[in-house]
C-alpha cells in the first residue's frame, strides 16, 4: 500500500463493526483510521488528513446525523458515507439534506461499502474528462466551472454546493433539455440504479432549485409527471482558447 492512497475514517461505537471494516477496507488498499464516538472523529479530523468519512447515524455521545449537519456548517468538504440502522426513506431523505454523500442501510455488504466509497471519492477526485476539460457552462447568468467545481450566480457570488448537488447539476447541464427520470439521474450520478423507495434525487432537485433561486417566474428545472426532471434553461458552453 502506498502512502498515496485514501484514507478512510470508519466512526461506529460497536468494536467489532469497526475492527471487520478495518480489515476488508484495507485489504482493497486503502487506509483507515477508526472512531467510536463523536469526541474521536473531531480528534481524528483535527489530527489527520482524511479522504472520506463512514459514519455511523448511532453514537454514544451523540448523532451521526447531527455530526454531519455541523461538518457543512463548517465548510468542511470531507465526503460522508451515512450508516443507519434506520430503514425509512424519511432518515436517507435527512442525510442528504444535511450534506451527506451517501448512505447504506445496516446491516450491509462490505463489499457495497467498499462500491459506493469508490464511488464517492471517483467523484470528488477524479480529473475531468477531456471533453469537458477547459469548458465553462453558462446558464440563465450562472457560471459553472468543472474543473474548479465553482457555481456562480450571476451577480458573480458563489453558491456552496454539496458534492452530489454538484454533480447532479452537471449532469443536467451535459443534457440539456432532456428529460431524465430518476433511476436515469441515480445511475449518472451515483453509479447505481435507485431502489423504488429512493426519492434522494427528488431532495437534492429541491435543493438545487433553492440554491439557485428557481421559481415560478425563472423555472431552470422542470418536473415531467411520469418522466423526471429537465433542465429548461439554455445552456452555452465557452470553451477555453489558452494555447
Amino acid at each position: 500500500m502506498t502512502s498515496a492512497s485514501p484514507q478512510i475514517l470508519v466512526v461506529d461505537d460497536d468494536h467489532e463493526i469497526r475492527k471487520l471494516l478495518a480489515r476488508y477496507i484495507e485489504s482493497q488498499g486503502f487506509r483507515v483510521l477508526l472512531a467510536a464516538s463523536c469526541r474521536e472523529l473531531h480528534e481524528r479530523l483535527a489530527t489527520h488528513q482524511i479522504d472520506l468519512v463512514v459514519l455511523d447515524v448511532m453514537l454514544p455521545d451523540g448523532s451521526g446525523l447531527d455530526m454531519c449537519r455541523d461538518l457543512r456548517v463548517q465548510r468542511s468538504k470531507v465526503p460522508i458515507i451515512l450508516l443507519t440502522a434506520l430503514k425509512e426513506d424519511v432518515d436517507r431523505i435527512i442525510g442528504l439534506e444535511i450534506g451527506a454523500d451517501d448512505y447504506l442501510g445496516k446491516p450491509f455488504n462490505p463489499r457495497e461499502l467498499i462500491a459506493r466509497v469508490k464511488a464517492v471519492l471517483r467523484r470528488r477526485t477524479e480529473v475531468i474528462s477531456i471533453d469537458s476539460a477547459g469548458k465553462t457552462y453558462r446558464f440563465e447568468g450562472f457560471s459553472v466551472d468543472p474543473q474548479t467545481r465553482r457555481v456562480t450566480d450571476p451577480k458573480g457570488d458563489a453558491i456552496e454546493l454539496t458534492g452530489a448537488e454538484f454533480d447532479l447539476l452537471q449532469t443536467f447541464l451535459d443534457r440539456p433539455g432532456r428529460v431524465l427520470s430518476r433511476d436515469q439521474l441515480l445511475d449518472l450520478t451515483r453509479g447505481r440504479d435507485g431502489d423504488v423507495l429512493d426519492r434522494s434525487i427528488d431532495v437534492l432537485v429541491s435543493r438545487l432549485r433553492r440554491k439557485l433561486g428557481d421559481s415560478n417566474a425563472v423555472q431552470l428545472f422542470k418536473t415531467v409527471r411520469n418522466g423526471g426532471y429537465q433542465l429548461a434553461a439554455k445552456v452555452d458552453v465557452v470553451a477555453d482558447v489558452t494555447p
